[in-house]
């Protein structure tokens, strides 16, 4: 099949740890429904914890937030975990899957031998949401830049909030764009510690947020402090030396 048709994706729905197997067997791209099952039950480290994979492995991983077989996303997940679930899935490496109708925060789960639905209003956040979600990902940093997770620290000692921290980036032509979530129920504090310091201690572009007054980041010479309301995220970037 690939002497006779070159371009052809193949894309793997495979569970039961053989995502690593098919990969190795050919196919470009694999169900990531570890991430979407870690994601659904609302706690950052093991979602931290998948991302550690090797990168070989995680750019031929397929993610996702909805398909045929689950609930829809705007049912599964409220707004705002919502919103921060997709900023990880989506700014992450790997092939980025949208369900028809996720962008409208479509609601209603329809079965594949289905070739309608009922008619349901446009959710206005959730589509403005992805607007700015598909427009950042144009950016060409998230398909030709270097990925690296971060590693996270506590600001302090006893503050274990730290713990549900999600932090990565991508780095491209001398910028670095970073991408914080605090993926939890509460207020969470975070580090981390420079392996290159930045250039400017302000960032360059602010390109999304979740928007609230409790979201703070501080840069210095040495590290990033961040101080995120729940499930707040934070996508920017800053200028490498």
């Amino acid at each position: 099949m690939r002497k006779r048709f070159p371009d052809f994706v193949l894309l793997a729905e495979v569970y039961w740890d053989l995502e690593g197997t098919l990969q190795q067997q050919g196919f470009d791209f694999t169900y990531d429904k570890r991430l979407y099952d870690r994601l659904r039950a609302r706690v950052g480290y093991p979602v931290r914890e998948h991302l550690g994979a090797g990168l070989d492995f995680q750019q031929k991983l397929a993610r996702f937030l909805e398909n045929h077989d689950e609930p829809r996303a705007a049912e599964t997940f409220p707004h705002e975990i919502h919103k921060a679930a997709a900023i990880i899935t989506f700014l992450a490496p790997g092939l980025r899957f949208f369900h028809d109708g996720q962008l409208a925060g479509k609601s209603a789960h329809i079965p594949i031998h289905l070739c309608r639905g009922p008619d349901e209003a446009v959710d206005k956040a959730l589509s403005e949401f992805y607007s700015g979600l598909l427009q950042t990902l144009q950016k060409p940093v998230f398909r030709h830049g270097k990925w690296v997770l971060a590693k996270c620290c506590p600001n302090e000692q006893g503050n274990e909030s730290w713990e549900h921290f999600i932090i990565y980036c991508w780095q491209d032509e001398g910028k670095v764009t970073w991408i914080a979530v605090n993926y939890a129920a509460h207020p969470g504090q975070c580090r981390v510690v420079w392996q290159e310091p930045p250039v400017d201690e302000n960032p360059q572009q602010d390109l999304m947020s979740s928007k609230s007054p409790a979201l703070r980041v501080e840069i210095n010479a040495e590290q990033m402090l961040l101080d995120f309301p729940a499930w707040g995220y934070h996508v920017f970037t800053l200028q490498n030396r």
